[in-house]
Formats: C-alpha cells, structure tokens, sequence
C-alpha cells in the first residue's frame, strides 16, 4: 500500500508539472498548448475509466458544460457545410476534461498550486523583460519588431499579448494570495513584476485588454480583504506610470482615447456605434444571422462563411472570422441555445458574487474566500458581454476559461 502511494504520488507530481508548462506553451501560439491539452485529456479519460473514476463526471460544471458542446454539435450537424463546422465543434469537450483534470491533480497533489505559481511567475517575467526590451528598443530579444506602437514581444504579428496577460492575471494573482509564508522579500518582487505586467498591458495597445484588467482590478480590490490595499497601491502606481506615459505619446493617447472617441461617436452626432463602427458592422450582421436561425444558428465557425453573404454585411465590407464579441458569435452560430448557456454562465458568476455580498451584510462572514473571488474575477471577464473579444471556439481562449475553471471548481467545494 504504502511503495503503490508513493508511486502514485510520484507519477501525479509529474502530470502536474506537465500541467503547469501550459502556461508558458501558450506563448508559443495554438499548436502545442492544444496537442498538450488533447493528450492529457485523453490520457484522464483512459485513467479514470481504468480506475473505475465515473464521480469524477458527474459534476455540474462538467455537465453543463457538455451539455453545450452537445448543441455545439448539433448546430453544426444542421450548418450548411457539416464537417467543414464540426472539426472545431466534435472535439471541444476536451477543454472540459482538461478542467477536470486540473481539479483532480489539486486533489491528489495540492503543490501542482505550487508548480503553476512557479510557472506563472517565470513565464510573465520573461514576457515583462522582453517586452519592455522591444518597447525601448523597437526589437524583441529575439528579433521580433514592435508593431507600430503595440508591444507584442514573442507573440510576434499576433498582437495578443495583452489578452494573455490580462485573462491569465486573476489566476496568477490567486495563487499567489493562496501562498503561505511569503517572505517579505517575495511580495516586492512579485509586486514589482505586478505593476510592470499592468502597464505592459496598456503598452500592448490592446484596448479590451486594457478595459478587461481594469474591471477585475476593481473586482479584486472591491470584494477581497487580506490584500486589497496592496493591490490597490499596485494599481495606483500603474496608473501613474500609465499617466506619464500616455502623455507624452501622441499615438497611445490617440489610440486609448482619440480613436474610440471618434469611433463610438461620443464627440458630437446621433449615429451611436457599438465599440468601433467595423466591431458594430460584425455585431449587427451577427445579429441578423441569427434571426435567419434563430433555434441552432448557422453552425460553430460559420460565421467566415457567411459574412461574404450580402444580406448580412454590404459589398465593401471586409470578412471577418468572426464578430468580435463571444454572445454575437453564438446567437450567430449556436443560436439561442448556445447563447442561452454562456449568458447563463454569466448571470451564476454575478449570483454568486452577489451570495457572497449579502451573506458578509448579513452574517458579517465570508462566503468566498479572496482566492475565491480572484478566480471569479478571472471567468467573469473571460466571458464579460461589453467588449470585444476573439473567437469563442478559438482553442487559446477556451484553454484560458478551461484553466480557471478547473482550479475554482475544487476549491469551491471547501466552502
């Protein structure tokens, strides 16, 4: 009993490592991060049927969540080109395994918390070194150019870095307030890294982005308790620095200020838009492809199809992928059932925060506790409606949901 324990303890430290390169795996673009993400997924399916594991599915996370790749699935099987939609839709149960698998590890070896902490302090420290590298210097350690004045550092053309680090901060931030015995030392360190990340965000030009740390910001500081006046702090000084910075740059303030100015139509005129005038295009064509199919939509990615449609978007439009936004997407492609379980997942994130509020009101007690509310900063704005965002069955996003999920569903069963 006790050589088999340690086998098992051993052989689960090492998945747990394998666990945590994704972090760093999902700089590296699509490719790697999925194949991990597949081969893990496959090898928890082979694992827990082996081992007779069939609890571990019967949660309601996991359910839910199968239950909208279900009509993922039949929304493509209905969609007008059948395989063309269903090799991104057959599949995208994977990213609820790899969830599952996430909260399993922290159930068998709770310092894969440790591994990932380590992981995510590696991986933005090199992010946070190079990219200021090509902010000053036009050039990455690697070679890379700066994009106009978007600090894109290894994600090359891609221009995402600021979504990575501003959908992956509330995690990072999580693990760290879970941490016992930080040193003194550790929390200057890792608070420096915390104010150079806030700001390489808005040098990513990366307006949504921007927005989306901004709002957990203010999530975070508003609901936890033990380190809210050092996140707080940390935001103030970003701010600063930020102040300073747009300034004395005439493109970022044209680009953070201007342009959205200017493309929402707030300075002057009756023609309100939607974010920018391309993003109110995407919505409002999203929109009346829905009502085409209004029950499954047109299936999921069908939406780069049907864009060259003229009765959706006028002739000199230019096509898209997709429409910029996670619920425009889904009444387009999934419908009003697919749209109806992410709005859903929505309104339970806002519930429980609000369970949270009036539960401390009334019984002056915390319902969740501040890693709680850190990993519920970081679902609320992976799926937040008012901004614009890449394709919801876009692998990279979904890991990112996936991510969270898994570290937030076993530590809410401690409550």
């Amino acid at each position: 009993m006790c050589s088999n324990y340690k086998i098992d303890s051993s052989f689960f430290k090492s998945i747990s490592v394998i666990c945590a390169l994704i972090v760093p795996l999902l700089v590296t673009g699509s490719f790697l991060p999925d194949l991990l993400v597949s081969l893990l997924s496959l090898w928890f399916i082979y694992y827990s049927i082996k081992n007779n594991l069939y609890k571990i599915y019967k949660n309601k996370y996991f359910l839910y969540f199968i239950s909208f790749c279900l009509v993922c699935i039949l929304s493509s099987i209905m969609s007008e080109d059948i395989f063309y939609s269903l090799k991104n839709s057959l599949f995208y149960f994977r990213i609820g395994i790899f969830a599952l698998l996430i909260s399993f590890l922290i159930s068998r070896n709770i310092k894969i918390l440790d591994y990932f902490y380590l992981s995510f302090f590696v991986t933005f420290s090199f992010l946070v070194i190079d990219g200021y590298t090509q902010y000053f210097t036009g050039f990455n350690i690697l070679g890379y150019q700066i994009s106009g004045i978007r600090v894109s550092s290894f994600f090359r053309d891609e221009l995402i870095l600021g979504s990575y680090l501003s959908r992956l901060f509330p995690l990072f931030f999580a693990l760290f307030v879970l941490r016992n015995n930080k040193s003194k030392l550790e929390i200057f360190f890792v608070s420096i890294l915390f104010i150079a990340i806030d700001v390489l965000i808005f040098l990513s030009g990366e307006r949504a982005a921007f927005f989306l740390l901004n709002l957990s910001t203010l999530f975070i500081i508003i609901f936890i308790s033990e380190y809210k006046w050092l996140r707080l702090i940390i935001f103030m000084i970003s701010f600063l620095i930020i102040t300073l910075i747009i300034s004395n740059s005439p493109k970022l303030y044209s680009r953070y200020v201007e342009s959205p100015i200017k493309s929402m139509g707030i300075a002057g005129g009756t023609d309100k838009k939607m974010f920018t005038e391309s993003h109110d295009a995407l919505i409002r064509g999203a929109f009346k492809m829905f009502l085409d199919k209004p029950l499954l939509g047109h299936g999921p990615k069908m939406f780069r199809v049907k864009c060259n449609d003229k009765k959706y978007f006028s002739k000199d439009f230019k096509c898209h992928p997709h429409p910029h936004n996670f619920y425009a997407q889904l009444l387009a492609e999934t419908g009003i059932l697919g749209f109806c379980f992410l709005l859903g997942l929505l309104l339970y994130f806002i519930f429980l925060m609000m369970k949270h509020v009036l539960i401390f009101i009334k019984y002056k007690k915390k319902w969740l506790s501040d890693y709680q509310i850190c990993l519920l900063a970081g679902l609320l704005i992976t799926i937040w409606p008012l901004t614009t965002t890449g394709s919801i069955f876009t692998n990279k996003l979904m890991l990112f949901y996936g991510l969270q999920m898994g570290f937030f569903k076993i530590e809410k069963k401690k409550i």
